[in-house]
């Protein structure tokens, strides 16, 4: 196997924190020895200072930005394996420490970590490549950090070449949760992808949907912000503008890119809620131009800068407006606080860190409180130098306590132990003051297995190297003056809920609400967004619901509809009404009125029978067919006023089979028995021997009437049985549902109709021809008008039932009914009850007889006239042009004598008056 080996290029510092680069061990800000060396990355200053010369060279170079809250996590590591060295997790093994600053550089941070790679126990720093490094021994087993992700991104690719471990307590990048591009990376923080989620929910649980993103252009500002895209989409929030602040304080389009950013908060007056993913020196320039231009907003913190003591502490800070922020889970740190009263004894010969912040106390020490802060955080390491001299000596124990962040320390802490428990899980067996018991890769599986105890709770990392301990959420409060950071709320990210400690903390939450951030107004409920030309959803315009459509909640995408068609919603609804049910009842008026017709015209039926039974012997009621026929005529008229009554109330299958079935065969046995009294009068007084012959022959009375209602019971029967019909529900009208009954069958509907229509017309036509009866006895001329009356009722119906919808359709058929059962009813029967009642003398069989005598008479003088004339015609041509007759007539024998010129005389026979009294007798044995 080929082996190189790459030789360092020495960086040295020397004691002084300004001079350059000279060796690689000046180049370590904090160390410690130690049987196992564990590296530290932390970036404690805020920038590394580029130089103007050119050409550029390839030196390191000094940083500045002192930043005190990444300067006490590089003393929690300290303290976490000063405790682990002073306690019986390790025994007989002790852990030392190299701690070097990335100045938020990945150059710088690459730099150290290529030292991470250098071979243990040599003279150089030097990193042998190799095709297999299991057998490989770094100088460190094990590195904590970086301060930033973009750092860790870059520093893990490199130690994975090796497997070191790396466990950071502050990078949260979601990519990182990656185990293929970073197998070596653990964190003691959650991911991204929880803080993200948590902000979005927040964010939709306030009533907000339309808020401005501001983060650093590198690549955890650009993840971070990518996820928070994604979960904002998922909530249904809108980015109204997202804007890219540069990562590097450096840049010189920085100041330039932070104005752009304030105008377009100020321009964005929609807006009211902005996130803000950035380091907090970045932070501290947006916020101070923030505060220039009077910009008051709700500010969403992420966990970078949630608990900066230095961006609270900011003059005017409270006229920002409101800031919430997502912050790793509060812990005890008292054990941390103790160790930093007793910092200041601690010698700094390998502490650079803290010697310049020693040197920083002296320089700043005329200044107070905020102004205190600025000045050692706005030192560089060059002008440290400059003004160290001369300077008296202080220590403030406040300022380091009131700068605590105790996630941060916190996660700094434990991933410090979870190191040091993996380290004991590699030692069982194994000498560990020896650099080479086991090899960083071994390290790195022993450490996904850890469990460790904080708190009573057990943690350990899960698939994806994270350790997902929640977060609080913070309010940022002022509190007699001043701004203090207060826990709000916990979230859970596994359950995606907040957790409050009391009612008082989740009125605080609900307060946010007050503050509105939306494109456009919310919509009410019984309204529906609809999307404007913006190209984004939440800006919208409020349009009412359509008719039978309704939303119940406020901002809803559509309108839902009443599904059920017994529902209904008048527009702009926010609920559906059940349909009222409507039909011809028992108690609407035209019901009443309708039934009340019926009513009479079954008491007329009745008093009809009455007195036609009183009258029975009496020759009008012999004539008009005697007593049973009549009973039956009235029966049938019965039950056709009784079938009126199934066409109201709520319709039932039986209701709907029964109505049409008792009026049709009502109907039919009714026209039946008239068309008979339609033959007989026929019968009685026609005089043309051929129709007589054939009406003597047709003539059964019986017979007829069976036939012809029992066409009509097997039309109705048939329709029952094939398409009976049924009760349909007509949705028709909008708010309402009509209870009717369909037919089933049209045509067999129009069968039954036009079956009646047809014994009728036969009826008509007899009864026509019968039209010039007796004057006394005129009921050929009634029963004429009695089939007129039903033809023009029913022609009437055909149209207007068609076009009729509603409750009030079976009224339509009913007033038909009624008409046309009231008109044969009264043509039939009150001109025999008029002359029972009112001509009593007409009604004897002397004045019968008479009247048919009389009407005999003129029938048969009319025929013996009618045949002389036919006579008369067929010899017109023998006639001379005279009207007059010459003729000498002779009564003799009853015969006429005719003389007509040229011709011999014609004798014509008269019929004797006892030959017509004969007729008379036979015509009114007939009748």
């Amino acid at each position: 196997m080929a082996l190189f080996s790459l030789v360092l290029i020495p960086f040295v510092i020397s004691s002084d924190v300004a001079s350059a680069c000279q060796n690689t061990d000046d180049f370590v800000s904090a160390s410690s020895p130690g049987d196992i060396i564990i590296g530290g990355l932390f970036a404690v200053h805020s920038e590394m200072v580029h130089p103007e010369e050119h050409p550029i060279k390839p030196v390191i170079q000094n940083c500045a930005g002192f930043e005190i809250q990444i300067f006490l996590q590089t003393l929690a590591m300290i303290h976490a394996i000063e405790m682990i060295n002073n306690s019986t997790l390790l025994s007989g093994v002790t852990l030392g420490y190299e701690i070097y600053d990335t100045c938020a550089e990945v150059t710088k941070a690459m730099a150290s970590a290529l030292r991470f790679l250098s071979k243990s126990n040599t003279s150089k720093d030097i990193v042998e490549f190799k095709c297999n490094y299991s057998d490989y021994v770094p100088r460190i087993k094990a590195v904590t950090g970086a301060s930033y992700s973009e750092v860790s991104m870059a520093v893990s690719r490199l130690l994975a070449l090796q497997l070191i471990p790396q466990v950071s307590p502050a990078s949260s990048a979601e990519i990182l949760s990656d185990k293929i591009r970073f197998p070596s990376f653990l964190r003691t923080i959650p991911s991204d992808f929880h803080q993200t989620r948590a902000m979005a929910h927040l964010i939709c649980e306030s009533g907000w949907n339309w808020i401005g993103v501001i983060a650093t252009d590198d690549d955890n500002g650009r993840f971070a912000l990518e996820s928070f895209g994604v979960q904002a989409m998922a909530n249904s929030v809108c980015i109204a503008f997202k804007e890219m602040l540069p990562a590097y304080l450096s840049d010189n389009t920085f100041h330039t890119k932070v104005d752009r950013a304030i105008e377009k908060i100020v321009k964005e007056t929609r807006v009211n809620v902005i996130v803000v993913f950035m380091r907090q020196f970045h932070v501290l320039k947006l916020f101070k131009k923030a505060i220039e231009r009077n910009v008051k907003k709700i500010w969403i913190a992420s966990d970078n800068w949630s608990t900066a003591v230095k961006i609270s502490t900011m003059p005017n800070i409270r006229k920002l407006g409101t800031v919430v922020g997502f912050g790793f889970k509060n812990k005890d740190v008292s054990t941390f606080q103790d160790f930093l009263r007793s910092i200041h004894e601690r010698p700094t010969e390998n502490n650079k860190f803290l010697l310049e912040y020693i040197m920083l106390l002296s320089v700043c020490a005329h200044l107070d409180n905020y102004d205190f802060q600025m000045c050692i955080s706005s030192q560089s390491q060059y002008d440290l130098m400059q003004n160290v001299e001369n300077r008296r000596q202080i220590w403030r124990d406040d300022f380091l306590n009131a700068n605590i962040e105790p996630g941060f320390i916190h996660s700094t802490i434990l991933a410090v132990y979870a190191i040091a428990h993996a380290i004991k899980g590699q030692c069982k067996d194994r000498n560990c003051k020896d650099p080479s018991a086991f090899a960083p890769w071994e390290l790195l599986e022993e450490l996904k297995k850890v469990t460790i105890i904080d708190d009573d709770k057990e943690i350990k990392f899960d698939s994806k190297g994270d350790m997902s301990s929640g977060y609080d959420v913070l309010l940022w409060k002022e509190v007699d003056g001043h701004m203090e950071i207060t826990t709000m709320a916990e979230y859970d990210p596994e359950n995606g809920y907040f957790i409050f400690e009391d009612e008082e903390k989740k009125k605080e939450f609900l307060d946010l609400k007050k503050v509105p951030s939306t494109c456009s107004q919310h919509c009410r409920p019984g309204q529906m967004k609809k999307v404007t030309e913006s190209p984004h959803t939440c800006c919208y315009e409020c349009v009412y619901c359509p008719e039978n459509h309704y939303s119940n909640r406020t901002d809803m995408d559509y309108c839902y509809r009443c599904h059920n068609k017994t529902y209904w919603a008048p527009v702009n609804s926010t609920t559906c009404y059940r349909k009222t049910i409507h039909f011809l009842g028992w108690t609407d008026w035209f019901s009443i009125f309708l039934l009340l017709l019926s009513a009479f015209g079954v008491v007329l039926i009745f008093s009809i029978s009455a007195i036609f039974t009183k009258n029975l012997s009496t020759p009008v009621v012999k004539a008009s067919g005697g007593l049973t026929v009549c009973y039956i005529i009235l029966l049938s008229h019965f039950f056709i006023f009784l079938s009126t009554v199934f066409f109201i109330g709520e319709p039932t299958e039986f209701k709907c089979r029964t109505r049409q079935a008792l009026f049709g065969i009502s109907f039919a046995l009714c026209i039946s028995c008239i068309l008979i009294k339609s033959l007989k009068i026929l019968l009685a007084f026609s005089f043309d021997p051929k129709l007589q012959n054939f009406l003597k022959c047709a003539y059964k009375p019986i017979t007829i009437v069976f036939i012809c209602t029992g066409i009509q019971v097997i039309i109705c029967t048939f329709w029952l049985i094939f398409r009976t019909p049924f009760v349909k529900q007509n949705f028709s009208i909008p708010r309402a549902i009509i209870l009717e009954c369909n037919e089933g069958s049209v045509v067999a509907f129009g069968i039954m109709l036009g079956y009646i229509a047809a014994l009728a017309l036969i009826c008509f036509i007899c009864a026509f021809k019968g039209r010039k009866l007796p004057e006394n006895y005129n009921e050929a001329k009634f029963i004429t008008f009695g089939m007129l009356i039903y033809f023009i009722a029913w022609i009437v119906f055909i149209p207007v039932y068609v076009t009729t919808f509603g409750k009030y359709l079976p009224a339509v058929e009913i007033i038909v009914i009624l008409i046309s059962n009231y008109g044969i009813l009264c043509c039939t029967f009150f001109p025999k009850c008029y002359i029972i009642i009112y001509k009593q003398e007409t009604n004897t069989k002397s004045a019968f007889l008479k009247m048919i005598y009389t009407y005999s008479s003129k029938s048969v003088g009319s025929i013996a006239v009618s045949q002389i004339s036919l006579d008369s015609k067929s010899s017109s041509s023998r006639i001379t042009a005279s009207d007059s007759c010459n003729a000498e007539k002779s009564s003799v024998n009853g015969n006429c004598h005719f003389q007509v010129s040229g011709q011999t005389p014609v004798k014509e026979e008269v019929v004797p008056k006892s030959a017509a009294r004969t007729l008379s007798r036979k015509r009114l044995s007939s009748i």
